[in-house]
């Protein structure tokens, strides 16, 4: 049984996608409103696919009624378009991943999911290209929510139905590389591990005061011995 969920973010934390990705969204965007938004300028980091879509179309003065009017649609393109352009050498994969990925999974005392802002088909199609995504046999997605701070909630009980434990607030890890992340951990009381590979320092991560804090994942032990450290109240 497993005792220890470990939630994984993608974007910044597990790879990184070159500049495609932003201009596979306008591109999707335009073939469906008409304009790309504030597509060209936006922060995505830790931000939720969907919030995204309706923040960049915002910015440009649609309505909120008119983005969800073809929200679905736009979605639709985005995912077809990112399947379609995606290559193996537009994702790079992070130092260390693979190699934490691999010592995690042959543990049978560790559940692997995913808790990202992602889209699930746009999402799961960067974990196949490096060939990752076997690694994490379910998650909470963009799909699921506007709001990321729904998605640990969503996640727990998709482990729970999988697995059919109950795992407590000192059984749950949530690993991601910005502030968003963090907060998701507090939604739960988990423990949150934070890592400076994305577009967040190592200074600007520790303001928002993480369980532990990485450059990177390179010293693999290190981070497992972290992952296994229950939280103390």
């Amino acid at each position: 049984m497993s005792r220890t969920l470990v939630l994984f973010d993608i974007d910044g934390t597990l790879l990184k996608v070159g500049s495609m990705n932003r201009r596979v969204l306008a591109d999707a965007l335009i073939e469906v409103y008409g304009t790309e938004g504030s597509t060209g300028s936006h922060d995505f980091s830790g931000k939720m696919d969907g919030a995204i879509i309706y923040e960049v179309l915002s910015n440009v003065g649609l309505e909120r009624a008119e983005i969800a009017d073809k929200f679905d649609k736009a979605k639709e393109a985005y995912i077809a378009l990112f399947r379609e352009r995606a290559r193996r050498e537009d994702i790079t994969l992070l130092e260390g991943v693979r190699e934490l990925l691999d010592t995690l999974s042959v543990r049978s005392d560790i559940l692997l999911g995913l808790l990202t802002g992602n889209f699930e088909g746009s999402g799961r199609h960067k974990l196949k290209l490096p060939e990752i995504d076997h690694y994490f046999p379910f998650g909470a997605f963009a799909d699921d929510a506007l709001d990321r701070n729904e998605l640990p909630h969503i996640a727990l009980e998709r482990a729970r139905r999988m697995t059919g434990a109950n795992y407590s607030s000192s059984q749950i890890v949530i690993i991601g590389d910005t502030e968003h992340d963090i907060r998701c951990a507090r939604e739960l009381d988990a423990r949150s591990i934070a890592v400076a590979t994305g577009n967040f320092t190592m200074e600007e991560l520790a303001r928002h005061k993480p369980g532990t804090l990485f450059r990177n994942f390179a010293e693999t032990d290190e981070v497992l011995a972290s992952i296994l450290t229950p939280k103390h109240s």
